[in-house]
């Protein structure tokens, strides 16, 4: 198993990074002998992964830091780096490898403060491995201000230091940033390829497997939690029974209160998981007595984190919204290929009956507009606007069609 087998279906884009982690192998071995590296070389400081949600960036840009941190004694016999079996690779690949930086985060943007942070180690030069990588996963969160800060350190790296950004496409990075990168765009998988990955690293049922990666269209993530999460099968249900469910007024305002609560618990799901640890790691570090009062000067701190938590159920919320907004789109595209008597595969083919009732009682115009709908309720929770105002005017044009 080498670190590239979880790209999934994106041979062209693996074939580009294997190629530039022999020549940074190349040139970290040249230097260690007091040699000159060639002057040639496909590697490069600044990558931009770019591509559809569940293509795989921030898992082709993770086995890339892997195949950089290789150290297997295979190399020097002609074998590639990234075997996924030494120490370099198997601790990128889980996260623990301390030249590895993976940044994420569940707020709505990165600021200037945590950017920062971030150029400050990428001064550093290796602790104990070949490189110094750091994994943007959400550079499209990145602030103005954010995006001007990281623009210096990419134009000006550390030798040794590798910046690997992801973002859905390059319109969502600065031209400043995305002018200094090398640019890498990742398709979505084949539903056959991310099907035969679930079964081979989550050992997921094949039946299972084919009807997750069929209902997600090839989205790897989503494919999988919904294989291997029962809230996730409900509350795809429950979205696929909207379009059923707006026959009239009063039956657009419960579909979208339910749509939002699902949404809400969802978010409140993942923040009892987190926020009670923070809270009382937090406590503890600040120094807490046993009956819970806290020093005095650390009410700055603990407000700080309620604030971040605040924000970070706001995202999720959004995200769980969005999801569910994704399924219904696929809903109507699945509609669409019925009216208009394509071939392609079905991606809802479990919820046969209901497209069927829609595509015999309304027009391809219809639908079409229905899709229009949901693009504009996720445009107007992009622009803050309240989300049960957001769903309650798309249900309402889901209705009128």
């Amino acid at each position: 198993m080498t670190v590239w087998d979880d790209v999934v279906g994106q041979d062209r884009v693996q074939a580009q990074l294997a190629a530039a982690a022999r020549d940074a192998d190349t040139r970290v071995t040249a230097e260690a002998r007091g040699e000159r590296p060639p002057d040639a070389s496909k590697m490069t400081h600044a990558w931009l992964f770019t591509g559809p949600p569940g293509s795989g960036r921030s898992t082709a840009a993770r086995a890339f830091a892997a195949a950089l941190q290789c150290t297997s004694p295979d190399r020097a016999l002609g074998g590639e780096p990234g075997c996924g079996f030494c120490d370099g690779c198997h601790t990128a690949l889980v996260g623990t490898h301390a030249d590895v930086d993976v940044i994420r985060t569940d707020l709505l943007s990165i600021g200037v403060k945590e950017t920062r942070e971030l150029v400050r180690r990428a001064q550093l030069s290796p602790a104990v491995g070949r490189w110094q990588v750091i994994i943007l996963e959400d550079a499209d969160r990145l602030t103005e201000g954010a995006g001007n800060v990281l623009l210096k350190a990419v134009e000006e790296p550390a030798s040794r230091t590798v910046w690997l950004l992801c973002a859905p496409s390059l319109e969502d990075v600065l031209p400043t940033i995305r002018s200094r990168c090398r640019h890498l765009t990742l398709r979505t998988p084949p539903v056959a390829a991310v099907a035969d990955v679930l079964i081979r690293r989550d050992g997921i049922e094949p039946e299972v497997a084919a009807s997750a990666a069929h209902a997600t269209q090839g989205h790897i993530g989503r494919a999988r939690r919904l294989a291997t999460d029962e809230r996730a099968r409900a509350r795809r249900a429950t979205v696929l029974k909207m379009p059923l469910r707006v026959g009239d007024i009063g039956g657009c305002l419960r579909a979208a209160q339910e749509l939002v609560d699902a949404a809400a618990e969802d978010a409140k799901q993942v923040a009892d998981e987190v926020d009670v640890k923070e809270t009382e790691d937090l406590k503890a570090a600040l120094g807490a007595s046993a009956g819970g009062r806290m020093p005095r000067g650390t009410a700055g701190a603990m407000k700080e984190l309620e604030d971040k938590q605040k924000r970070r159920k706001t995202r999720s919320q959004r995200d769980s919204l969005d999801l569910a907004l994704t399924d219904l789109t696929g809903f109507y595209r699945d509609v669409l290929a019925l009216q208009m008597g394509s071939e392609i595969a079905l991606a809802n083919n479990d919820v046969r009956d209901s497209l069927d009732r829609i595509a015999r009682d309304s027009t391809p115009e219809r639908t079409l507009r229905r899709i229009e709908a949901v693009f504009a309720c996720r445009q107007a929770l992009d622009r803050n606007v309240a989300p049960l105002l957001a769903v309650e005017a798309m249900a309402v044009a889901l209705r009128a069609g």
